[in-house]
């Protein structure tokens, strides 16, 4: 039996991990909605999705035509 995919969440909650495990370091550009899919198996609009819930809860912020960041730390 296939394993069940990744919803956004958990999605969301590993990179969240990894963040904190210093895969991702303040300011690194996260990769793109398409990578994330092939990283995870999952569709855009999951891997979309998770980004979102990623900017939703200030781990991560936009910049429009240039990609999602890691926010950096409030000093």
């Amino acid at each position: 039996m296939p394993a069940l995919p990744l919803s956004y969440a958990d999605i969301a909650a590993d990179i969240t991990a990894r963040i904190e495990a210093g895969e991702y370091e303040p300011g690194a550009k996260l990769p793109s909605y398409s990578q994330l899919a092939d990283l995870y198996s999952v569709s855009i609009s999951t891997a979309a999705r998770a980004v979102a819930l990623l900017r939703d809860r200030g781990v991560a912020v936009g910049a429009p035509g240039r990609g999602v960041y890691i926010r950096q730390p409030n000093r």
